[in-house]
């Protein structure tokens, strides 16, 4: 029986309906998966363990090999270092065949590689704990998946990704919404000059806060992403955490914009003073790119 060999399958995922200002979303689907042969028995497993295997960071173009230094994934850090298949080469670092835990020193490892790696190229990030076994198995993955990887390389060229984070005070959102809707105002005067109960009042003033409050921070979220638009070439609205947060978004952007893009949030940020503004970046294209690898039979 012919050794199953680790092969890629990439195509391009459909747009996000949540997707905003997007003008195009290129993506790549992925996963990795452990690079063990599904058929190994239990104790073939656990005989790779303590092998070595390849960890993979992202992709990028170059035709010629590159080092980026002893700052990869590990308790002592590896070098890393490219693996070529044309004109596409794998960022990648020497790891034990086993599953990585999502430590924070891990995640920050695999980041750094990447943030590295992004200052002089376009990447294309892979998923964190994507190891694969042999050198070869590495060339089959960007042998099978060229067009894709190209194509999604392209698309991504000199962009970058940033982070926004708006949060506001619940408590002084509720007031303004009280001060602005007479509707509002006038239920919770009569709740407090009532003297029998007043849960069914309550109740509909609950309603009416949450609906307000609702359309208050959908009007600042669609303010914001119009603002942005001309300075980004896609957004990404990603679900909000906490009751604080009312927007919670990935921005890709053109390296050439970014000045541009950095001064509009600074302006957004002081005409909104309500609001709090965490901005992030630059990052490689996380929200913007997502690989899926599948093991399978050569």
């Amino acid at each position: 029986m012919p050794k199953p060999k680790p092969k890629a399958r990439a195509k391009a995922a459909p747009k996000s309906r949540r997707q905003t200002a997007a003008r195009t979303k290129p993506a790549l689907v992925a996963t990795g998966r452990p690079a063990t042969s599904p058929r190994s028995s239990p104790a073939a497993a656990a005989a790779t363990v303590s092998s070595r295997g390849k960890y993979v960071y992202c992709i990028i173009n170059s035709e010629k090999p590159l080092k980026f230094g002893e700052i990869g994934i590990g308790a002592e850090p590896p070098d890393v270092y490219t693996i070529h298949y044309r004109n596409l080469a794998a960022v990648v670092s020497d790891a034990p065949l086993e599953v990585l835990d999502s430590t924070r020193d891990n995640v920050l490892a695999h980041e750094r590689v990447n943030e590295t790696v992004m200052h002089d190229h376009t990447v294309i990030p892979m998923s964190f704990g994507t190891i694969f076994k042999t050198h070869d198995d590495i060339v089959e993955l960007l042998r099978s998946a060229f067009d894709a990887f190209g194509d999604v390389l392209n698309k991504m060229q000199n962009k970058l990704e940033f982070g926004l984070k708006v949060l506001w005070d619940p408590d002084q959102a509720v007031k303004a919404v009280e001060s602005e809707d007479e509707d509002i105002a006038k239920l919770k005067k009569e709740i407090s000059a009532q003297k029998g109960p007043t849960y069914f009042a309550r109740m509909q003033y609950g309603r009416l806060v949450d609906s307000a409050l609702q359309a208050r921070s959908e009007r600042f979220v669609a303010s914001i992403l119009n603002e942005l638009r001309d300075v980004s070439v896609a957004s990404r609205i990603n679900k909000p955490i906490g009751d604080k947060m009312i927007m919670n978004a990935a921005f890709l952007v053109s390296r050439n914009q970014e000045n541009a893009f950095d001064k509009k949030i600074k302006d957004i940020a002081g005409r909104l003073d309500q609001l709090t503004f965490k901005y992030t970046g630059p990052w490689p294209p996380y929200n913007f790119v997502n690989i899926r690898l599948k093991l399978e039979p050569a």
